[in-house]
């Protein structure tokens, strides 16, 4: 009988054991430590990949356009301190002319340590699948290039849809004799637009960066959960750390770095307990629902 179908008092418990048994596997599988990993590599590739992506798309589009969009949308990423990583790359493009192929592979590579990472901290929520099949090194070692050419291309149509909307909002109509603007529309639009590309990268996670199969299904429903908890979570973070937060005087010229490195801790950990949910979801279909997770051990 569908869950929605039977009463409370049948399918909450079940939840709640579900729930239980996904932060016990979270915690054996040391998901805050590997996200703590996945975040700092974050930090030191997301620099090089907005540049990366600034160079090539700056042979098609002006960079000052690519500039506004990055802005706008490391938003939803890194809350409230999107003008600090924008001032870097406004400061690179300054000196754009010293990109040799020294430093181009340099890029190219810590660019994409952040994808490696993220699919070695897969590997150990799903490590059920890995000890059935493993990935071929050179599949592993193509993922992130592959998502850098993808991010590269999304971030070009969401450029040229950013700017028509931009336009857009520029203009107003006539009703019932009052002029009415339609910025508020197109920074409405603008908005979904951004998201709906965030539940499209966390989805598309789900479904490559394990190892084995997903159903597509599923991992949507993956990425709009993870999606969702992000969007709240970020809204908190700006509040606390607008409100409540003494980290300015406790870091003080570091609290910019603090800042980030702490907002994409938080975002990976939604990221890998949204993979840990599918993972135990796949263990409870398999018959394994009460199979104790095994923790984790060093040494």
């Amino acid at each position: 009988m569908p869950i929605l179908r039977r009463p409370v008092s049948q399918w909450l418990p079940d939840a709640l054991s579900f729930a239980l048994c996904v932060l016990k596997a979270f915690r054996a599988n040391q998901g805050i430590l590997l996200a703590g990993g996945v975040a700092y590599y974050t930090l030191l590739s997301i620099v090089p990949l907005m540049i990366l992506m600034l160079i090539a798309l700056s042979h098609f589009i002006d960079a000052g356009q690519i500039l506004m969009t990055l802005r706008r949308y490391l938003e939803l990423v890194v809350p409230g301190q999107s003008r600090a990583i924008m001032s870097e790359l406004a400061a690179f493009l300054s000196h754009d002319g010293v990109v040799g192929w020294v430093m181009m592979l340099m890029l190219i590579f810590f660019s994409s340590l952040a994808f490696t990472v993220l699919e070695n901290a897969m590997s150990v929520i799903f490590h059920h699948r890995v000890a059935i099949r493993r990935r071929h090194f050179l599949v592993s070692a193509l993922i992130p290039y592959c998502y850098i050419m993808v991010l590269g291309f999304g971030l070009l149509v969401v450029t040229v849809v950013a700017g028509a909307l931009q336009t857009f909002g520029s203009e107003s109509i006539d009703l019932l004799g009052q002029s009415l603007s339609l910025g508020r529309l197109s920074g409405f639009l603008l908005y979904v637009i951004g998201v709906t590309g965030e539940i499209l990268i966390i989805t598309s996670i789900y479904m490559v960066m394990p190892v084995g199969r997903l159903s597509w299904r599923l991992a949507l429903l993956g990425g709009v959960t993870a999606t969702v908890l992000w969007e709240i979570t970020r809204h908190l973070l700006v509040w606390y750390f607008s409100t409540l937060s003494r980290v300015g005087e406790v870091y003080g010229s570091l609290t910019t770095s603090i800042v980030v490195l702490l907002s994409l801790e938080v975002a990976a950990i939604v990221l890998l307990l949204g993979a840990q949910v599918i993972a135990e979801y796949e263990r409870t279909r398999k018959g394994q629902a009460h199979a104790a997770p095994r923790s984790m051990r060093t040494g």
